[in-house]
């Protein structure tokens, strides 16, 4: 019976809700769905800001997505010989998933980007100007990722139509047409996506000069004509990008200018982050400002996150706190030592790029001071690992006395300039070079970044030939300027360094370092320390001995080609080479000039 009388009511219950469906579903004017975000501004505008927020991710630009390209080069050396030795050494295994970081947090980027585009049309006459400003961010910041990742993996997977998720073919995208394929193919076709996001950013976006926002790290048109130069350049359109670099110049885009104290490019705070030299930066919260987690993750969306970086973690001393992964190379450290200032005093560059000790720097902006503790003569190096080094202090605060150690993990709060001013003129210079070179132009574009650094002037007679003006400013004027900064890898790349046996030579002398330890030292075991210059016939080791064809990119992870069946790999994954492909563009390596130095 009461079996009977419970069947009974939960039928006379069911009956009752169903006569009533009706006024029981209410559409809850607060929740958001696929058919209703995105369509007002203010939904688009919390999408830019979610794509910014991607490339201060862990495989963008927080630590791994930075350092790899750091490691690429030949101004830095993998001192822990533990944490980036594969991307230092150029062989990173297929296997290793820490190489396909960039990779995933790169296309979180593209992801958001790609929804932002897909609700702003395609008809930028009909936009108003907020919607434009917004579009234009989100080209500009999908065409950063595509250059990223077509720099680190040759031939990524080109996905644009934010639609196409919603099929299998557009969640499992191709990076080939062909079986067999040359990825160079892909990544030419991701280079045109590249080009086409920044000059079409160009035109969507305010410069910096409009203040608020958009003089505080939001992307502007200086800051896509300044990559979409970049990105002329990685395919040796010199006259195309000359042209964007002089409108640059000229303050098409905003006016930019050299800032008069180089470390303040390096150093965090309103007062210097975002300055006049800056084109653009990644931004990140000074330290202490918020939160106490590191967030290894690539999604960084804890109300504890610092949304700071660990690069100082990656550069920073043992002895104070940092992992001293990376040191400077001998070579940097001696190139700078090998011209003076006007004064007769060292290049102020090497006090910001490399931390020794030097007397030249008694009474010099915070003076010979490691954090906050005072170097000494006999103190030649202040890192403490296995294998010596000589720190990194770009970047960091080694130089600053703002703090007395590292404070490990992700809490650096200097942001990172990604693009200078100082950039611009040496570009346009190389360019000018390169179409119609060597000239007077080129040389003063050149000195205009030589006399911030008070040395002097050089001089159009002393470079008879194209190809010695390229040496001064690929092995002289850049590495002093941007020494153990991001974008020396790519350099080396579309330089063709890797294709040439002079300049391969060259890059394994750069990069050549010995090992070192303190207690050898002071055993009188080896006579080296890290200031010394190294004899590549007797060194311990150069990055580039190990590397081979196409590893100047980084493999496509073997998971990650497991899950796609329709990516294919790229030159380091089958180990071939892209010799080939250069010279078959009709570009040439410039052979190497002794410059008498």
């Amino acid at each position: 019976m009461k079996l009977y009388k419970f069947s009974l009511a939960l039928l006379l219950g069911i009956g009752t809700l169903t006569s009533c469906n009706d006024k029981l579903e209410l559409t809850n004017p607060n929740q958001q769905t696929t058919g209703t975000y995105g369509y007002s501004a203010a939904d688009l505008e919390e999408g830019v800001i979610a794509a910014y927020n991607h490339i201060r991710m862990e495989g963008t630009y927080a630590r791994v997505g930075y350092m790899i390209d750091v490691c690429r080069g030949d101004e830095v050396w993998n001192s822990s010989q533990v944490w980036y030795m594969p991307f230092d050494d150029l062989n990173e295994p297929i296997t290793d998933e820490i190489g396909q970081w960039s990779w995933r947090d790169w296309y979180y980027t593209i992801n958001v980007c790609n929804f932002v585009l897909s609700r702003t049309g395609s008809d930028n006459a009909s936009l108003d100007n907020q919607i434009k400003r917004i579009k234009g961010q989100a080209l500009f910041l999908r065409g950063l990722a595509y250059y990223m990742l077509a720099g680190y993996y040759q031939n990524p997977a080109l996905i644009t139509d934010y639609n196409s998720y919603s099929s299998l073919d557009g969640l499992y995208a191709a990076n080939s047409e062909t079986e067999g394929e040359d990825p160079n193919v892909q990544y030419d076709k991701v280079l045109d996506q590249v080009e086409a996001d920044f000059a079409e950013a160009m035109t969507l976006l305010p410069s910096r000069d409009e203040g608020g926002q958009w003089a505080q790290g939001r992307a502007t048109c200086g800051a896509a004509a300044g990559y979409y130069a970049r990105t002329l350049m990685v395919r040796h359109k010199y006259s195309e990008a000359l042209n964007v670099l002089k409108a640059i110049i000229g303050g098409t885009y905003g006016h930019y200018e050299l800032m008069k104290n180089y470390g303040d490019n390096f150093r965090e705070g309103s007062k210097y982050e975002n300055n006049a030299e800056s084109l653009f930066e990644v931004q990140f919260l000074d330290y202490g400002s918020q939160g106490t987690d590191d967030e290894w993750t690539p999604v960084n969306t804890s109300a504890n996150a610092t949304q700071g970086s660990a690069i100082e973690s990656n550069f920073g001393p043992g002895n104070y706190g940092g992992w001293a992964d990376l040191s400077a190379s001998p070579w940097l450290y001696n190139l700078f030592k090998q011209e003076r200032t006007t004064s007769g005093k060292l290049d102020p560059r090497l006090y910001w790029t490399i931390g020794t000790y030097e007397t030249d720097w008694d009474g010099f902006e915070y003076g010979n001071v490691c954090y906050t503790d005072a170097m000494t003569a006999d103190n030649y190096i202040v890192t403490n690992n296995n294998y010596g080094g000589l720190p990194v202090a770009k970047h960091t605060n080694l130089r600053t006395g703002l703090y007395d150690k590292v404070v490990t993990g992700l809490h650096d709060g200097i942001n990172l300039r990604m693009m200078r001013y100082a950039d611009v003129l040496l570009r346009a210079a190389e360019c000018e070079n390169e179409v119609n070179g060597p000239t007077q132009q080129a040389i003063d574009w050149i000195n205009q970044v030589r006399n911030r650094a008070e040395l002097a002037s050089l001089k159009l007679s002393d470079f008879d030939t194209k190809d010695k003006l390229f040496e001064q400013i690929a092995n002289v004027e850049r590495p002093k300027e941007f020494g153990c900064e991001f974008g020396r890898g790519f350099d080396l790349i579309r330089w063709g360094f890797f294709y040439d046996s002079g300049r391969l030579q060259q890059i394994k002398e750069h990069g050549a370092f010995n090992f070192w330890t303190k207690s050898d030292y002071d055993n009188g075991l080896i006579g080296y320390t890290p200031k010394d210059p190294v004899d590549y016939k007797t060194c311990s080791k150069s990055s580039y001995d190990t590397w081979l064809d196409g590893h100047e990119f980084l493999p496509i992870y073997q998971g990650t080609l497991n899950n796609n069946p329709n990516l294919v790999g790229n030159s380091a994954n089958y180990t071939s080479s892209n010799a080939g492909y250069f010279s078959s563009k009709g570009w040439t390596v410039h052979p190497v000039v002794n410059l008498g130095k």
